[in-house]
């Protein structure tokens, strides 16, 4: 063999990092089987799938004017048998396992006919399960028949990789997000229509199956970050991309029709991401670095002998409890000293407590928690 024919290291090392470069922020146009493979390991944050739902359906379906419903009846969505339809939910989604970061995971979306199926799958598979959410949509189509209960929900799963995993999860932000009420797992929100329904030149929607952006922004607002890596195996008209692309979030989409293609590229071409420094999600406490109680008297924030106060009154004496602050960052209360936490439950005849956020300092004449000092702590020590 020439010389000329062979492989040097750098052309191996170039061929390896192609290889396993990342085509972000673009549609691969494709069956999404075939261009997942070309993913490689390892490499998404998140995943989130619309796949089809298999409807099975029978014949049209017409209103009570008996005008037709314009319902999906596309051939991606018919499958010749409930085995042929498994199988191809293995498919996809082995692959999107694997390409999945060890702490990534994925959210797939569906109604009756096929969520049962692909949750089943999703577990056999090794997935670990999180959630399941349902959509409630605020405006569902009727059930035209009346033979029905009118089917006003879709289902969705967010699992991570593995019951190792740690995923993202934005718990704070999305209290905040819902008026300081912890985020419950069934949402209210509108199906696709209006203005965001993307229609063609003959007024007709571009896509059976176009899901609302207001249901992205939640699930991606929730469980990733910005400058994370969304894939997308069955891209449709790009809502995913369109909201990754606003949330300053790095998008992968996979999609074979070239109406949709056509469709989320004009779309995606028109979306402002918001400002990077409106980006930036409420840190949740746990996160925070410690601060031991005992620094608040090194940085003179407190002093030994202060009295701390619960914010409730004790129901005997009608005042509040109270405890004194010792030199060495313990608190004493009638015969008992040790950390605010041990004390707090104590006072409260209780297993815990978290002595942060029970036991109050006097400032101006109020009652005030002593987390506020801890705050002042970080700031001080740079720790913010």
């Amino acid at each position: 063999m020439s010389s000329s024919s062979k492989s040097s290291p750098i052309s191996k090392i170039s061929k390896q990092k192609s290889a396993s470069a990342l085509p972000l922020n673009r549609i691969l146009v494709g069956n999404c089987l075939e261009r997942l493979k070309e993913l490689p390991d390892n490499s998404v944050d998140l995943v989130f799938a619309d796949p089809p739902y298999n409807l099975q359906l029978d014949g049209d379906l017409h209103r009570p004017n008996n005008s037709k419903v314009d319902a999906v009846d596309d051939e991606w969505d018919q499958f010749d048998s409930f085995e042929a339809y498994d199988a191809f939910t293995r498919d996809w989604m082995g692959e999107c396992r694997r390409v999945l970061k060890p702490n990534g995971a994925l959210w797939v979306i569906g109604s009756y006919h096929n969520i049962f199926r692909v949750g089943a799958t999703l577990q056999n598979l090794g997935f670990w399960i999180l959630n399941d959410i349902v959509w409630r949509k605020s405006n569902p189509m009727p059930n035209f028949k009346g033979t029905r209960f009118c089917n006003a929900h879709e289902t969705l799963i967010w699992a991570s990789k593995s019951d190792k995993s740690r995923p993202q999860f934005n718990y704070d932000s999305m209290k905040a997000f819902n008026d300081d009420l912890q985020m419950r797992s069934d949402w209210l929100l509108p199906i696709c229509s209006g203005g965001e329904r993307l229609k063609n030149n003959s007024g007709k929607k571009v896509h059976p199956t176009q899901k609302p952006e207001g249901l992205l922004y939640r699930v991606l607002l929730a469980t990733s970050s910005p400058g994370d890596v969304v894939l997308d195996p069955f891209f449709g008209t790009g809502t995913t991309g369109a909201v990754a692309k606003a949330l300053g979030r790095k998008w992968i989409g996979i999609e074979q029709d070239k109406s949709y293609i056509e469709a989320a590229e004009m779309r995606l071409s028109k979306v402002r991401p918001v400002s990077p420094d409106d980006l930036e999600a409420l840190k949740p406490k746990r996160a925070a670095p410690r601060v031991p109680f005992g620094t608040l008297l090194e940085l003179g924030l407190l002093e030994a002998g202060t009295t701390l106060y619960s914010a409730r009154q004790d129901k005997a004496t009608g005042a509040p409890k109270s405890a004194e602050v010792r030199a060495d960052g313990t608190i004493a209360c009638a015969e008992q000293q040790g950390s605010i936490h041990k004390i707090g439950a104590y006072v409260q005849g209780l297993e815990a407590c978290n002595g942060w956020t029970y036991w109050h300092f006097k400032a101006d004449g109020e009652l005030k928690p002593i987390d506020l000092l801890r705050h002042e702590a970080r700031n001080q020590l740079g720790l913010s």
